[in-house]
C-alpha cells in the first residue's frame, strides 16, 4: 500500500516534510542573524526556497488531497513570489493524476443507484480534468432528463473514492503543524494559526460535499444574472447527490491560454481587467465570492456581439462598453461570504488605498480587525504615507523596474514597523486574502503590465459617491431631528413656565420665568445658527453634483441666519 493510500504513512510523510523543513527555516532566519550571519542566510536564500518548491511539488503530486490545495495557492502568488518558485509549482494546476475509472463508475452509480449506462446517454471514461477532491468526465443526458434540464451536453464530477479519509488525514497533520507554529512567538503575536487551520477545515469538508457546491453554483449564477460578463453552469439536479455533481457543459478557453485568446482574437490584458472587476463586484457588492479562482476553474467564453453589447448595469463597467466575451467560473466548492461589517471596512479599504490616503489606510486596517485597537499606528501611518510616496500606483512590471536598493533600505525600515505591532489575520478573512491574492496572480500571468490600481479605481469613485449620499442623507436627517426638538422646544417650556405658575415647581427666584424666557429665545437662536451651518454645508456639497437642489438649500439658508444675527435686536414688550 502506498504512503497515499495509507493513512498513518500519509500523516507521517506530511509532518517529517513540515519538521524539516521549519527547522531549517528557524536556523537560516532565526539562528544565523541573532550571530551577524544575516548576508549568509539571504545569500542562498532563493535557492533554498526553490528547493522547497520542488520538493513539495514532488509531495503534493503524490499525495494529492489537501496538499495539492496548498500548492495551487502558492502557484497563483506571482505578485508577490519569485518566478523561480511559481514556476515549480504551476504544474499543479494541470499535474494531478486520475483516479481509476473503475472506482469512479463504483462509487458514481452507488450515489445515482443506478448503472451509468443508465443514468446518462454517454459518459467518457477518460476524465476531462482532474482535481484534488474530484475529476469531471464529460458526458450526455438522457433525452427525458435533457428535456426537464434544459440541456444535454453535460459534465459530472465524480468524488475521489476514499477522498473523506484523505482530507481528514491531511487536516490533523495541518492542526499539529498550526499547533507548532503558535509556539514561536512572532507567529503567535501576529495571528491565530490553529483557527487558521480550522477555518480551512471548514471550507475544505464543505468543498466535498456536492449538493452544497450545486447551491453555491445556482446562488452565484443569480448574482450575476443581469450581468452579461458573466456566467456559470447550471445544475442537473436529477442527476446531482452529495457526491456526484452534474453541470451543464460550459467549457471553453482557459483563462490563462494566451495563445487561445489571441487566437480568438481576444486580448489577455483586457481579460485581467474585466476578472479584477468581476472578482471586486463579489466582494463588495454581492458578499459571496469564488474563494478558488485560479486558471483551471475560469474559462473566457466568446459571445455574439449583440449579447455583449447590452452590458452590465455595475458600477465596474468597463469604458469602452461589454467585451464580446464572457468570464465562465466553474468549481464553487470553495466560496466566502463577506458579512456586512467586515465589507463595510473593506471599502473604507479601497477608498484610502485609491486616495493614497496612509492614515486612512491605518484606519480601515483596524476596521477589519488587523490590527488591535490598541496599537499605536503613528509610525504605521508615517510609513504607509511614504510608501505611497514612493511606489503608490506603480504595477507589478513598475515595481520590478525600481532599482533592488531601494527596495532594501525601504523594506529594512518598514519590516522594522510592522514586526513592533499587533497584526493579526481576523476569523473569516482567510478565503478572502486567497481569492485576493489568486485573482492577482492570474492578472499578472495575463498582463505583465497589470497594475491593480486601475481596477480598484472606479470601485473608489463608486463608493465614494455612496458615501457622499450616504453623509447627506445623515445630514438630512439630523436636521430632521434638529427641527423637531426645536418645534418641541417652546412648547416644553411653556409647559414648565406653567408649572411655575402653578407652584408646582418650587423655586427661590422671582425672576425665573424671565431668566427661562431669554434661555428659550438663546437656544432658539442657537439652533437657528446650527440650521444656517447644516444647510449651507449640505447646499455647498450638493451644488457640484446637483446644482438646483444645492443653490435652494444655500438660499434656504438665509432665514435662520438671519434669526440668528437679529433675533436679538427685537425689542419685546414690558414683562417678557
Amino acid at each position: 500500500m502506498t504512503d497515499a493510500a495509507n493513512p498513518r504513512a500519509r500523516y507521517r510523510r506530511i509532518m517529517r516534510f513540515a519538521v524539516r523543513y521549519l527547522v531549517q527555516e528557524w536556523w537560516f532566519e532565526l539562528v544565523l542573524p541573532r550571530f551577524g550571519l544575516e548576508r549568509l542566510s539571504a545569500r542562498n536564500r532563493t535557492k533554498r526556497f526553490v528547493g522547497i518548491a520542488r520538493k513539495f511539488h514532488g509531495l503534493a503530486v503524490e499525495l494529492g488531497g489537501l496538499m495539492i490545495k496548498v500548492g495551487q495557492f502558492l502557484s497563483s502568488r506571482l505578485d508577490v513570489l519569485p518566478p523561480e518558485i511559481t514556476d515549480e509549482l504551476a504544474g499543479l494546476q494541470d499535474e494531478v493524476p486520475a483516479a481509476d475509472f473503475a472506482a469512479i463508475r463504483r462509487l458514481a452509480e452507488a450515489e445515482l443507484g443506478m448503472p451509468l449506462e443508465r443514468a446518462y446517454a454517454a459518459f467518457e471514461p477518460a476524465p476531462l480534468a482532474a482535481a484534488s477532491l474530484g475529476q469531471v468526465h464529460r458526458a450526455r443526458l438522457a433525452p427525458e432528463v435533457a428535456e426537464d434540464a434544459g440541456f444535454a451536453e453535460i459534465v459530472v464530477k465524480v468524488q475521489r473514492p476514499g477522498i473523506e479519509e484523505i482530507v481528514e488525514v491531511d487536516l490533523a497533520a495541518l492542526r499539529r503543524i498550526a499547533g507548532w507554529l503558535q509556539r514561536v512567538r512572532i507567529v503567535r503575536e501576529h495571528t491565530d494559526a490553529p483557527a487558521l487551520v480550522e477555518e480551512f477545515a471548514h471550507t475544505s469538508l464543505l468543498e466535498i460535499d456536492y449538493l452544497h457546491e450545486a447551491g453555491n453554483a445556482v446562488r452565484f449564477a443569480e448574482d450575476f444574472a443581469e450581468d452579461a460578463r458573466v456566467s456559470a453552469p447550471e445544475v442537473a439536479w436529477e442527476r446531482t447527490t452529495q457526491r456526484v455533481l452534474t453541470l451543464s457543459d460550459v467549457t471553453a478557453i482557459k483563462i490563462d491560454d494566451r495563445t487561445a485568446l489571441e487566437s480568438a482574437g481576444i486580448a489577455p490584458p483586457a481579460v485581467a481587467t474585466e476578472l479584477a472587476r468581476i472578482m471586486f463586484d463579489q466582494l463588495f457588492d454581492h458578499g459571496f465570492f469564488h474563494a478558488d479562482p485560479h486558471p483551471g476553474n475560469i474559462f473566457v467564453t466568446p459571445v455574439p456581439t449583440a449579447v455583449a453589447a447590452s452590458g452590465p448595469a455595475s458600477p465596474s463597467e468597463p469604458v469602452e462598453g461589454t467585451p464580446a466575451w464572457k468570464i465562465t467560473f466553474v468549481d464553487f466548492g470553495m466560496m466566502g461570504e463577506v458579512p456586512e461589517d467586515l465589507r463595510a471596512g473593506l471599502r473604507r479599504l479601497v477608498i484610502a488605498i485609491a486616495a493614497r490616503d496612509g492614515k486612512g489606510l491605518v484606519a480601515g486596517i483596524q476596521d477589519i480587525g488587523l490590527l488591535l485597537p490598541s496599537a499605536d499606528t503613528a509610525e504605521l501611518e508615517r510609513a504607509m504615507t511614504e510608501l505611497f510616496a514612493r511606489f503608490g500606483g506603480m504595477g507589478f512590471a513598475e515595481l520590478q523596474r525600481v532599482d533592488q536598493r531601494e527596495f532594501v533600505d525601504f523594506a529594512d525600515e518598514f519590516g522594522e514597523v510592522m514586526r513592533t505591532l499587533p497584526f493579526q489575520l481576523p476569523e473569516k478573512f482567510l478565503l478572502i486574502i486567497r481569492a485576493i491574492s489568486v485573482t492577482s496572480g492570474v492578472c499578472s500571468s495575463l498582463d505583465p503590465e497589470f497594475n491593480i490600481w486601475n481596477a480598484v479605481e472606479p470601485y473608489a469613485d463608486s463608493l465614494l459617491r455612496d458615501e457622499q449620499g450616504g453623509a447627506v442623507r445623515a445630514f438630512g436627517r439630523e436636521a430632521l431631528a434638529t427641527l423637531g426638538i426645536a418645534a418641541r422646544l417652546p412648547r416644553r417650556i411653556d409647559g414648565l413656565l406653567a408649572d411655575l405658575e402653578r407652584g408646582r415647581v418650587p423655586v427661590q427666584t422671582p425672576g425665573a420665568d424671565r431668566h427661562l424666557r431669554r434661555v428659550e429665545r438663546m437656544l432658539a437662536r442657537v439652533i437657528s445658527a446650527l440650521l444656517f451651518v447644516g444647510l449651507f454645508v449640505g447646499g455647498a456639497v450638493l451644488h457640484a453634483s446637483d446644482a438646483v437642489f444645492g443653490t435652494v438649500l444655500l438660499w434656504v439658508s438665509a432665514l435662520p441666519l438671519l434669526h440668528a444675527l437679529f433675533a436679538g435686536l427685537v425689542r419685546r414688550p414690558p414683562g417678557w
